[in-house]
């Protein structure tokens, strides 16, 4: 695939050299949540996801997370960019092992060009927990589902958070999608912090 910088991508067979760290904020920008349903103006992008998780882990934390933990949490989701959708459960559930098989080497290209670790057991457990109550919170606040809904339809049970974490971060208005170049800036801003701490040469 093209890539916004110019350069190309091998799907199959994913270089971890191939894309820039631009690329992949602009392409997450451009990925959107819920099949792109939304009861904004406009849809809501993994990219912002991403930060609305990153910074549910630091809350919930009771000391600060280590640059690692906190790369991980950004990266969570960061193979949905260059698929270009973020697959739902229930679809990815039937698109079966070669579908699966795509986006794991996607991810193991991404694990090794941001030197990320494999998950720990606790980390991960906490990386779910803040993953849930997003995607619930998500779900009424920004795409409309009512809470009953969340529950019985698309069976999450996790709690619904009101106050949306990210506007005390960049202000704004509570549970907005941002516009694509305000989520990729923001993602961007947050990946070259965060990846300068792994020592490996940045692109």
């Amino acid at each position: 695939m093209r890539l916004p910088s110019g350069a190309h991508l091998d799907l199959i067979n994913p270089d971890p050299q191939a894309w820039s760290d631009s690329d992949l904020a602009v392409r997450l920008s451009r990925t959107y949540r819920w099949g792109g349903e939304s009861a904004w103006p406009i849809p809501l992008s993994v990219a912002q996801h991403s930060l609305l998780v990153l910074e549910l882990r630091r809350q919930a934390a009771p000391a600060a997370l280590t640059p690692m933990d906190e790369l991980m949490e950004l990266l969570h989701d960061a193979e949905e960019g260059f698929l270009g959708f973020d697959c739902i459960a229930p679809l990815k559930a039937v698109l079966g092992e070669a579908f699966k098989g795509v986006a794991d080497n996607l991810m193991a290209a991404i694990a090794k060009r941001y030197g990320l670790e494999p998950w720990r057991a606790d980390a991960y457990a906490l990386h779910k927990r803040a993953d849930i109550a997003a995607a619930a919170s998500e779900a009424i606040h920004c795409i409309g589902w009512s809470r009953g809904e969340v529950r019985e339809v698309l069976g999450i049970d996790a709690p619904f958070i009101e106050a949306d974490p990210l506007t005390a971060r960049y202000g704004g208005t509570a549970w907005e999608p941002w516009d694509g170049n305000v989520a990729a800036s923001r993602f961007l801003a947050e990946l070259g912090r965060l990846s300068a701490f792994t020592g490996l040469p940045r692109k």
